[in-house]
């Protein structure tokens, strides 16, 4: 069995504030071993449900926070960025047979996490994809659709969570936090911990393929910026129409468009 992993830290247990996630900032290190320490419990989990082979993607800010010294010695850890459009899931193919998404949080202007947003919180007030506000998860989650390759666990907020059962209920979820506001409700750390390995190894030992997610044979993303400058560069993207002095649309039938257009306009 060959799996990927995709982590990023604002799911991650008990986060809070921005500082946290920043490396320059005093809290961020806690949080960096927290997110670690989570990505750790899927390997973990997904060794024990046969797993052979696991490649992780550091998903968050520069690419470069998971502490790779403690992690089993047969992964592999894709740091950085290649500015490939498929961004969060990046060197996903045909040839893993299941997605785990670790540390995911709500889409941007949720109430679910303090920390919500889409891809960018400096460049996006909100993304709609097919009149739905998008969330990282489900614009990972399609990627992976179009490689075969079906989601199987994600751990992060509730909100995250309630959205990937609603995409598709055999998905295994682990919620760590409730946002409430500016505020954070969360589990125990090593709870977190436990839950995660628990339920990666329950979920790649049944069956993966009830996971699969159905791609829309049509694609209309509605993308919301914070500065109108910002939105008025991105309307000289090749298909993409400006319908306010802030929001663009952009349709296509084939989902790698999709990618390939935020790659370029975030």
């Amino acid at each position: 069995m060959k799996i990927y992993i995709s982590a990023d830290i604002e799911g991650v247990t008990g986060i809070t504030h921005w500082n946290e996630t920043e490396k320059s900032k005093s809290d961020y290190q806690r949080f960096a071993q927290q997110m670690t320490n989570e990505v750790k419990a899927a390997c973990e989990g997904a060794m024990k449900a046969g797993a052979k082979e696991i490649w992780i993607k550091d998903a968050h800010g520069t690419g470069r926070n998971i502490l790779a010294d403690d992690l089993p010695q047969t992964i592999k850890l894709v740091r950085g960025w290649s500015e490939h459009p498929y961004l969060m899931v990046q060197e996903l193919d045909e040839s893993f047979d299941a997605l785990l998404m670790i540390g995911y949080h709500s889409f941007a202007s949720s109430s679910s996490n303090p920390l919500s947003h889409t891809l960018s919180s400096s460049t996006f007030n909100y993304i709609k994809l097919n009149g739905e506000f998008a969330s990282e998860f489900l614009i990972h989650s399609y990627a992976a659709a179009t490689k075969g390759v079906p989601v199987t666990f994600i751990s992060g907020d509730e909100g995250i969570c309630i959205e990937a059962n609603k995409v598709n209920k055999n998905i295994k979820t682990v919620a760590v936090n409730k946002g409430m506001g500016n505020s954070v409700i969360s589990i125990h750390p090593k709870l977190a911990v436990e839950k995660i390995k628990e339920g990666v190894e329950s979920v790649l030992k049944g069956d993966i393929n009830k996971c699969q997610i159905k791609l829309p044979e049509h694609f209309e993303m509605e993308l919301s910026f914070r500065n109108h400058g910002r939105a008025y560069k991105a309307s000289f993207y090749p298909g993409i129409k400006q319908i306010s002095s802030t929001n663009l649309v952009f349709e296509t039938d084939n989902y790698f468009e999709i990618l390939r257009m935020l790659l370029f306009v975030t």
